[in-house]
């Protein structure tokens, strides 16, 4: 396989994705909208384009990490990458976007002879700094084959299905995250009330039942007040949103995920914190208690 690769977009998970591309010794050239974003690469081994198109110049695998389907699709289809691409490219977009997105993605670049996997991530930047992100992918089972040297530098894949399917599985994750937010916030409130010890309630859970990523993680966040961004909460409720969308159209309905979304919408518009970390939700729990922010 070349050791050519192209990623698109540098952002908040895509900068330490490449890092992680970097060390492992694939060629690697990176383009993102705000060229700032990409400069670092450039000292640290990787080609930085002027231009998407230009990023993907003959390129095996194009890896894509951009806000939303609709970002997704102006990169590939109006900025040049698809027209860019030989045929027997591979287009694996990370990005979280809709299933029908990725569905209609993959169809087009079809016609053109490009392959494509869409293959989101679970495990925010701490994840995709360590090299150990969840990666569900989906789409034809030789191309992700044929895709998995490229996975390992950034975690551990999974092919779950057909085109649209790695997007699918990234919405119930994103629906476990958002509703276990919600949990381990009212969790921490109560026994923070109550005059437990946080650090020892967490520790106590640990290995248990209950016990979490989130509630270790973002448990200690809520605990310290700091919401420095690692997942936003904007983005939470752009996937709450196409959790609900995708529930509307299979005809069934959420209501957990229905309800913890209408409370990351409060935090994004009331309280203003649409730009914090999702763990952020704890500050609208504290906010609907009448209790000061910490």
């Amino acid at each position: 396989m070349s050791r050519s690769i192209a990623l698109l977009g540098t952002g908040l998970m895509g900068l330490p994705m490449a890092r992680r591309l970097i060390a492992a010794g694939w060629q690697l050239t990176v383009w993102n909208r705000n060229a700032e974003k990409a400069a670092p690469l450039a000292s640290e081994g990787a080609k930085v384009a002027a231009s998407p198109a230009e990023a993907v110049d003959g390129a095996s695998h194009v890896i894509t990490m951009l806000t939303d389907g609709k970002v997704v699709e102006a990169v590939l289809f109006e900025h040049g990458v698809a027209a860019a691409l030989a045929p027997g490219a591979c287009v694996i977009d990370m990005s979280s976007i809709k299933p029908s997105e990725a569905r209609d993605h993959a169809s087009r670049l079809a016609e053109r002879g490009i392959r494509h996997l869409d293959a989101p991530v679970s495990g925010g930047t701490k994840g995709a700094e360590a090299g150990t992100l969840a990666i569900m992918a989906g789409g034809d089972e030789a191309v992700f084959e044929d895709a998995h040297p490229v996975f390992e530098a950034m975690g551990r894949a999974i092919r779950v299905g057909p085109s649209g399917s790695g997007q699918l599985a990234k919405l119930a994750n994103q629906a476990i995250v958002g509703i276990t937010i919600g949990a381990v916030a009212e969790a921490t409130l109560l026994v923070s009330e109550g005059g437990g010890d946080l650090d020892a309630f967490r520790a106590a859970l640990k290995g248990g039942f209950a016990d979490s990523t989130i509630l270790q993680q973002h448990g200690a966040r809520m605990e310290a007040g700091n919401f420095t961004p690692g997942g936003r909460v904007n983005v939470q409720i752009k996937d709450l949103d196409n959790i609900l969308a995708e529930a509307d159209d299979l005809d069934i309905e959420l209501p957990l995920v229905r309800t913890i979304r209408d409370r990351f919408m409060r935090l994004a518009g009331s309280l203003g914190g649409g730009d914090l970390d999702h763990s952020a939700l704890f500050l609208e729990l504290l906010d609907l208690n009448d209790r000061p922010a910490r």
